[in-house]
């Protein structure tokens, strides 16, 4: 019993209560959704992502078997046409969990933090799904979210853009 307080204490705490509106991936093998997950800044999808920056996505889920090693995939859709998402070296999803380590054990529940770069060359004002999935080493889903995103200008640009409105809106 305290083994499950203290786990829901920790989930609290990486998600800060919060959850993100996500949806089911496409596809018959595309892995259940996780317990939560989270998209810092976002509840309601389009998430709002600048450019230059990294998204901070927390997933809570739960391992369905014995894991040795898993990494995570992430697809943009373009109309119904899927564009992998080069997560580089933040794709070993083994090294940017929070709980635990691997290999994972079944039934375990593993908190996870993925940081994805929003890459410069994406065009602001883009909306399109993206789609995370976390695979083992036989490429079976372990899990899958789906949200959409909207790609902003940077900070400091959408800063300056919102003072420049705010001087002109005292002006008038």
């Amino acid at each position: 019993m305290l083994r499950a307080v203290v786990l829901f204490g920790a989930i609290l705490a990486l998600t800060e209560g919060q959850t993100t509106q996500v949806s089911q991936c496409s596809g018959s093998s595309a892995g259940p959704l996780p317990i939560n997950a989270y998209i810092a800044g976002c509840i309601t999808p389009p998430c709002v992502l600048p450019q230059g920056q990294d998204a901070v996505i927390n997933i809570v889920f739960r391992v369905p078997y014995v894991v040795h090693r898993m990494r995570t995939a992430a697809w943009a859709y373009l109309s119904i046409i899927p564009f992998p998402y080069d997560l580089q070296e933040k794709s070993e999803t083994c090294n940017f969990l929070v709980n635990t380590y691997c290999p994972v054990v079944e039934g375990e529940v593993v908190m996870y933090t993925l940081r994805m770069p929003i890459e410069e060359f994406m065009p602001v004002g883009t909306q399109l799904p993206i789609e995370f999935r976390i695979m083992d080493d036989n490429n079976r889903a372990i899990m899958c979210i789906r949200a959409v995103v909207r790609v902003a200008p940077p900070v400091a640009a959408h800063q300056a853009q919102l003072a420049g409105n705010a001087t002109m809106t005292v002006e008038v």
